[in-house]
Order: structure tokens, then C-alpha cells, then sequence
């Protein structure tokens, strides 16, 4: 079995100042896979600071925060999609 990624692993640099440390995340059974997700808290905080955007522009701090959470929503997404092609792997029969 080949141990090696297929896709490459993010790197995050940062956290976002308002990002709670705890109640940040939350884990969802999706036909039986554990899916990571940002928390509602978390995700309308980013529906504010995206409205905020396109109606008068955010401050630099603020562009800092937004960006810093699409690089955890790139994280959450490589790790969704790393555990279900596992488990979808692992689920195929062997030849």
C-alpha cells in the first residue's frame, strides 16, 4: 500500500484572534464519516465580516481575520476529503 498524500497537506500560519478555542469545530456523521466543520458561531462570523466586505469594506485587521479563516476552511476541506477517500478505500474490496 502506498503511504504517500495525494493531495498536499496545508500549512496553516496563524488562528484568527476571534476564533473561540473552544466551540470552535464541530464533528457531523455523514453516512457514517466524521465530517469537520466550523461551528455556527464561527461560521457567522465570517457571514458577517463577508457582508461587511461587500458593503463598506473591511479594515486590514479585519482582511487578516477572513483570509486567515479560508485558510482553516482549506484545512477542514483537506481533511474531509483525506478521511472520506479513506474510508472509501477502505470499503472497496480487495482484489
Amino acid at each position: 500500500m502506498n503511504n504517500t498524500l495525494e493531495y498536499p497537506l496545508p500549512n496553516l500560519q496563524a488562528l484568527p484572534a476571534s476564533l473561540p478555542i473552544e466551540g470552535a469545530v464541530r464533528i457531523e456523521l455523514v453516512e457514517g464519516v466524521p465530517i469537520f466543520k466550523a461551528s455556527t458561531s464561527v461560521q457567522e462570523r465570517i457571514k458577517a465580516l463577508l457582508a461587511k466586505n461587500q458593503d463598506e469594506g473591511l479594515t486590514a485587521e479585519e482582511e487578516v481575520e477572513l483570509d486567515l479563516y479560508e485558510e482553516i476552511d482549506d484545512y477542514f476541506s483537506f481533511i474531509n476529503r483525506t478521511v472520506r477517500n479513506l474510508t472509501q478505500a477502505k470499503m472497496k474490496p480487495s482484489s
